[in-house]
Parts: structure tokens; C-alpha cells; sequence
């Protein structure tokens, strides 16, 4: 039996959720959707995901115990070409940090900034 994933869940603070939710869809081009919090404390949308499958869903979360910013959690987000993705981020008024840069057997990254000044990283193997 395969092990899952070391991260099964992740969480993206930002300030503002339609502002985030606009980025995330225009680079990823999916639709984000409104999840739910049992304890009403936060505003939920999530990324596409299957938690019953291997790897990692998450979501973006405004909450009032916590902030957007650098210096917390990185996430990579797989794409099929990190070269590709760039001009979309920059598109949906982020921005591209480091553009794409080899990770020798690992692939190929770029390190990005939303539009909440949350660090990103794209991760492909072209």
C-alpha cells in the first residue's frame, strides 16, 4: 500500500479572498470553491482536491488569528511547465520572483508572489 503525501492539507492566508481567489484562478485556471468552516471563524475557498486520493488539497483562508506575508509556509503547486505558468502570474498581478530554475533530477522551479504577498513556488519536470 503507498503511503501518502507528508502533507495531506495546506493552508494560503490572505487579507482579501476575492482578490486571492481572482489570482488563483486566472494562473491555475480552475475554479476555486467555497468551503465551509464548523467553527465560522474563517473564509474558505478550496483548490481542486480529492482527500481520499494521494497528495496534498488546501485552500486559501481569511482569518482574523492570522496573516498574509512572507516568511510562513511554501507551497508548490505541480504545472506541466513552470516557464509557461510565469506569464499568467504576471498577468493576474503577481509576481515572478525567480524565474524558472533547474533543481537538477527534481526538475524545474520558479518562485512567485501572489497578489496577498504570499510566497509561492511552481514545481514541473520540464
Amino acid at each position: 500500500m503507498q503511503q501518502p503525501n507528508a502533507v495531506g492539507w495546506f493552508d494560503i492566508y490572505v487579507d482579501d479572498l476575492d482578490r486571492a481567489v481572482a489570482f488563483y484562478e486566472a494562473v491555475f485556471a480552475q475554479t476555486l470553491e467555497p468551503m465551509g468552516d464548523p467553527t465560522g471563524e474563517t473564509l474558505m475557498r478550496s483548490f481542486p482536491g480529492n482527500m481520499s486520493a494521494y497528495g496534498a488539497a488546501g485552500a486559501l483562508v481569511k482569518s482574523a488569528h492570522t496573516r498574509a506575508g512572507v516568511g510562513g509556509t511554501m507551497v508548490y503547486f505541480s504545472v506541466e511547465d513552470c516557464a509557461a505558468v510565469e506569464p499568467r502570474v504576471v498577468a493576474a498581478n503577481g509576481t515572478v520572483v525567480r524565474p524558472r530554475f533547474s533543481i537538477g533530477p527534481f526538475g524545474w522551479v520558479s518562485i512567485c508572489m501572489d497578489t496577498e504577498g504570499n510566497m509561492f513556488g511552481l514545481n514541473s519536470m520540464k
